[in-house]
């Protein structure tokens, strides 16, 4: 069964790189996407358990400017059932100079993450966790290799330096195509609109770059978390 397996590569992340502990409040940034669904489903979870003992909050983030959606309902109902309690924040892309200073994508995430930043510490969140998983941390490393000489991705976990704050990528271990399988299987609700910014990008060009390393060597993935992990 594809959960148990996602649920075996969950707890094995969170055991291996230390990601929760017992009397953490942990802040999920829910999205609407399938991988912060599965996130909260799964920290959800674990809630239940109480070894360890963690308590469990989801945020999504609206950003006023961008024109797309996800159905709030939907979320609603779906943290209910994973007994996860959900909160909505809004906010806004300020601009004081009235120019764009930073592509729409990176303004985007930059306020997004600001706002969870903040909300995390008026909760009294001491962790906040994110859907990155094996592909994200691959095609990272891929990009960062290519275009910065640098061999770094995505860690599972980062203590933030200027807030008592760390986060964690709990899906760090499961492969995409795992959880978009789950996904169909459980009839997650996609967003009702997507990202109008969303388009190819170097990141795309490093998913086909994966693809073509896995057709020389079907264990490659294997072999760059090892090294990762080294």
């Amino acid at each position: 069964m594809i959960f148990n397996r996602l649920w075996r590569e969950f707890h094995q992340a969170c055991q291996q790189y230390g990601l929760l502990e017992d009397g953490d409040k942990v802040q999920i940034g829910l999205s609407g996407g399938k991988d912060s669904l599965l996130l909260t489903e799964l920290l959800g979870r674990q809630a239940k358990i109480f070894v360890p003992k963690i308590e469990v909050v989801a945020v999504h983030v609206r950003v006023k400017e961008r024109n797309y959606q996800t159905d709030i309902n939907y979320l609603q109902s779906f943290c209910d059932q994973a007994g996860v309690k959900l909160l909505i924040k809004d906010t806004e892309i300020s601009d004081e100079n009235g120019q764009k200073r930073k592509d729409e994508c990176f303004l985007c995430s930059w306020y997004r993450r600001k706002a969870l930043l903040d909300l995390a510490q008026e909760l009294g969140c001491n962790k906040i966790a994110f859907g990155h998983h094996q592909d994200d941390v691959l095609h990272t490393l891929l990009m960062n290799i290519i275009y910065e000489g640098r061999f770094t991705t995505i860690e599972p976990k980062l203590k933030l330096d200027k807030m008592p704050i760390t986060l964690i990528r709990p899906l760090w271990l499961i492969r995409e195509e795992d959880i978009r399988a789950y996904a169909e299987e459980k009839e997650y609700k996609k967003q009702l609109k997507l990202c109008p910014f969303e388009r190819e990008t170097s990141r795309t060009d490093a998913r086909h770059l994966l693809e073509q390393l896995e057709k020389l060597n079907p264990d490659v993935r294997s072999s760059l978390l090892h090294a990762l992990q080294r």
